[in-house]
């Protein structure tokens, strides 16, 4: 093969792959452009921009949902210029289906559109202490032990794993730590047989404890039974239910979010905030009241978009401010925005501006892009600081979402989750 030959077919070879790869880009920027579901209020129509390379097609099948652009295509389908913006208007309730063709033929995805009715909830941005009880005791990890004989052992090497929940000894179920060291020192020398959930899964381990020379016994596992710390209240709804925070509340040491049996809210106390720096996140250091009395209300599930749960008439009546229409996400919009927070010790809204707006992200709670413009808060905190995560996003007088992450690396950069994702719960 002659080197004129080899150069041509590395052209052609070049060419294939960045055709390749130029389309699979493009399919995936799509894809992340392109929401799975959307909401529109009844009876209003709604109006956004889908932010794509090229022009599509959408295609309703169904009269509840109307599609609009000034196209001249039938009613129906829609021919959507990149430049132009998309209307949805929805008459009656329910989840209807709209198709979207790319170049006019070939079928790329369907976005649920759900007709919902006008929604309302108080934007907090109160501080409150979290307690979380665990669904079982947690394996945090497992080590080695110094047996009563004096030889070192580890009885839990491959049968437990770190995010393991231990619910049951012997079929005796286990509240806490103490109930799990009470049972196998009744055991004693005993086979164990441990009902265990791993990733939502039960599954039986049988192993013997191990006498050390403390005279207890112990399976040689790190273990816990609750977590606590503070966060921020984002919302709360007229039937008192809440939601706070934006992300899960994670394990410390296995980063998993917690599965939880039950939880709580207490009254807390901020003394002080350390400002966040490049490479070094701020927080907000307090204490938690729990004396009786200070509780505040009770938390029913951890998720990965938040916890949530219902207030009391103790934090009902801490509440200021008036409910505020949901906003979705095609009403957020780059530019200025507000967020509501209790950092410097009196509830008030400081000013933040919207850089970017995800659609269809990765992660729910890395939906919204936003910078800190405020001098105040900036003074304060330095822009945003563990402990304001649930900070409530307003946005032309709407709710529409709540901070979640500080960018490491730029601590008046951070991340929002899109409020209707919480309220999903």
């Amino acid at each position: 093969m002659t080197g004129k030959q080899r150069f041509r077919r590395y052209l052609v070879w070049t060419f294939w792959i960045s055709l390749v790869f130029t389309a699979g880009f493009i399919w995936y920027y799509m894809e992340r452009q392109i929401p799975e579901q959307l909401s529109i209020v009844a009876r209003e129509q709604e109006e956004f921009r889908l932010d794509l390379p090229f022009d599509v097609t959408l295609q309703s099948e169904s009269e509840e949902v109307v599609l609009g652009n000034r196209s001249n295509i039938p009613s129906g389908e829609v021919h959507l210029s990149r430049a132009e913006p998309l209307s949805l208007y929805g008459e009656k309730l329910g989840s209807y289906r709209v198709g979207l063709k790319l170049f006019g033929a070939i079928h790329f995805k369907d976005i649920q559109v759900d007709v919902v009715d006008s929604r309302y909830a108080l934007p907090c941005g109160l501080p409150v202490g979290i307690y979380l009880k665990s669904k079982g005791v947690m394996v945090v990890g497992t080590g080695r032990l110094t047996d009563s004989q004096g030889q070192e052992v580890e009885p839990a090497y491959g049968l437990l794993q770190s995010g393991d929940y231990i619910e049951a000894i012997n079929g005796q179920p286990l509240t806490d730590k103490e109930a799990l060291i009470t049972s196998l020192n009744s055991i004693g020398d005993s086979e164990a047989l441990l009902r265990v959930r791993r990733e939502g899964k039960d599954m039986e381990i049988r192993m013997n404890p191990v006498k050390t020379q403390d005279g207890m016994y112990k399976l040689g596992a790190w273990v816990r039974d609750d977590t606590q710390g503070i966060g921020t209240i984002t919302y709360v709804e007229e039937n008192g239910q809440f939601g706070a925070l934006g992300h899960g509340i994670s394990d410390m040491d296995t980063g998993k979010v917690v599965e939880i049996e039950n939880g709580s809210l207490y009254e807390t106390e901020i003394l002080g905030i350390e400002k966040g720096a490049v490479g070094k996140p701020g927080v907000m250091a307090g204490v938690i009241y729990y004396g009786p009395g200070t509780e505040l209300g009770t938390i029913s599930f951890n998720t990965d978009d938040g916890i949530f749960g219902t207030v009391n008439e103790k934090m009902k009546g801490m509440l200021r401010g008036k409910p505020l229409e949901i906003g979705y996400r095609q009403d957020i919009q780059k530019g200025p925005a507000w967020i509501r927070s209790d950092v410097s010790g009196k509830l008030r809204d400081y000013e933040i501006e919207i850089q970017k707006v995800e659609y269809n992200p990765i992660q729910k709670n890395k939906s919204i892009v936003l910078r800190v413009t405020d001098e105040a808060l900036l003074r304060i905190t330095g822009g945003i600081v563990q402990g304001m995560s649930g900070s409530p996003i307003i946005q032309n007088d709407k709710l529409v979402g709540a901070v979640t992450h500080v960018f490491v690396n730029d601590p008046t950069r951070g991340y929002g989750i899109f409020i209707e994702d919480m309220l999903e719960h």
